[in-house]
């Protein structure tokens, strides 16, 4: 999968940015070239969507149903997610939320994000805690203009972010084409996160600790992006924790 969000409506934490991607050999590439450079590797059964300047989602189904994780894409009332992998507790959190038996996993956070953006009785970070099982996803407000990824604690998944020449964030499970339209400002997304374009990024498991970024050094020597980990040390003033008038779409940055 491949997502690509323009500045304007993502706010990726600044150290994903870095210098040594605009003096290497290798640059980073504009949006509609990383966008190419997926849809080559998979030519024949490639799906995508273009959001005007603002974004672009690609996907590609599962080619084989003995791949282990599943690939979903849904959209409903302006929201498009796509997601990546299983959970084990899908029947239960589909009668949770009222939703048919025979919903998938991406209808399920499709419902899941309606319901905390408009009603908001959880935190973000208790209603993806509550996710079994291997999965990412990400999805895109087309209305609201907002992008909300996520990624699972147990590593069953890889996902990869990293900042396009024009400053967009890219969003993908393929590191070949995170690293050539990226260049040096890249990283793995952080297994337990979640990433919200207006509230940050946030530990799902620790939503109450701040968030530190360790700089990634390659193999020559050169600041690769940041790899981002919780500073158990220290906690953030405070964070919505119910009440029906939260509104989950503007938790406090941290």
């Amino acid at each position: 999968m491949l997502a690509i969000f323009h500045k304007a409506f993502a706010n990726p934490p600044e150290e994903l940015n870095s210098p040594a991607s605009h003096k290497s050999s290798k640059k980073p590439k504009l949006p509609e070239e990383t966008l190419n450079e997926f849809l080559s590797h998979h030519p024949q059964n490639t799906f995508s969507m273009s959001f005007g300047n603002a974004a672009v989602l690609a996907y590609v189904p599962r080619e084989s149903p003995y791949l282990i994780h599943q690939r979903l894409f849904c959209g409903f009332d302006d929201i498009y997610c796509v997601f990546l992998g299983s959970l084990n507790n899908l029947f239960m959190l589909n009668k949770q939320y009222g939703l048919p038996k025979g919903s998938n996993e991406a209808m399920f956070v499709i419902e899941a994000y309606r319901t905390l953006r408009d009603r908001g009785p959880y935190p973000p970070d208790q209603v993806v805690k509550d996710l079994d099982g291997s999965f990412a996803f990400v999805i895109y407000d087309s209305k609201a203009g907002t992008v909300f990824a996520a990624l699972g604690s147990d590593g069953g998944v890889k996902l990869y972010w990293g900042i396009a020449a024009d400053g967009s964030v890219v969003i993908s499970d393929d590191l070949e084409v995170i690293k050539e339209g990226c260049a040096k400002s890249f990283a793995p997304f952080p297994t337990g996160f979640i990433f919200h374009s207006e509230g940050g990024l946030m530990s799902f498991e620790h939503p109450m600790n701040k968030i530190r970024a360790m700089p990634r050094i390659d193999s020559e020597g050169v600041i690769c992006g940041a790899n981002f980990k919780v500073d158990v040390f220290t906690r953030v003033n405070s964070i919505p924790r119910v009440g029906s008038e939260t509104n989950w779409t503007h938790w406090d940055s941290h």
